[in-house]
């Protein structure tokens, strides 16, 4: 299902290799956006977190579900089918899930509040930091594959993590 375990350095294998390419994708970071603007969206309408949380799970799948899809539809051009439907599925859906397993922290989080173990208001705002923090952190990482430069690792993750404060900003004005 997944290409051989790579060794990166010292006790690094397969499933560390995995996950990093995984996160490393701009499906992570388109999902991370996503979920922000859907936070807001959603809670801005109704002013609970139950309604984010099922926001953003419902619009997280949809959108994966259609990544597949023109993923596979694309694989499928590009090879003129020789890739075959199932390979091209498969292909697509592990390109993809990144969207999926970024959108496991927030949905967490959204989790606190829907519970009342913290208010929504409080629920629906660590959420976007959490985001906007994950974003800065995937965009120091990603950089961190191909240099060591200080100055570029920490340019990178504030611009990633800027696509997350302009939703904060944006969720402030909506909001008040």
């Amino acid at each position: 299902m997944f290409p051989p375990a790579e060794r990166s350095g010292d006790t690094h294998y397969g499933t560390t290799a995995r996950v990093s390419r995984i996160l490393m994708s701009e499906e992570a970071v388109y999902g991370l956006i996503l979920v922000s603007g859907m936070i807001v969206v959603s809670y801005t309408l109704t002013g609970t977190s139950l309604s984010a949380l099922t926001t953003v799970i419902a619009t997280v799948v949809v959108f994966y579900a259609a990544h597949v899809y023109s993923g596979t539809l694309g694989r499928l051009a590009a090879t003129e089918g020789r890739a075959g439907l199932s390979e091209s599925i498969r292909a697509a859906a592990r390109h993809s899930l990144g969207m999926l397993l970024v959108s496991l922290v927030p949905i967490a989080v959204l989790l606190l509040g829907v519970s009342r173990a913290v208010d929504d208001d409080f629920a629906v705002w660590l959420a976007l930091s959490v985001d906007t923090l994950a974003l800065g952190i995937l965009g120091w990482l990603a950089v961190s594959k191909w240099t060591s430069h200080f100055w570029l690792r920490l340019a990178s993750a504030l611009i990633t993590a800027a696509f997350g404060g302009v939703i904060i900003l944006l969720k402030a004005f909506i909001h008040h």
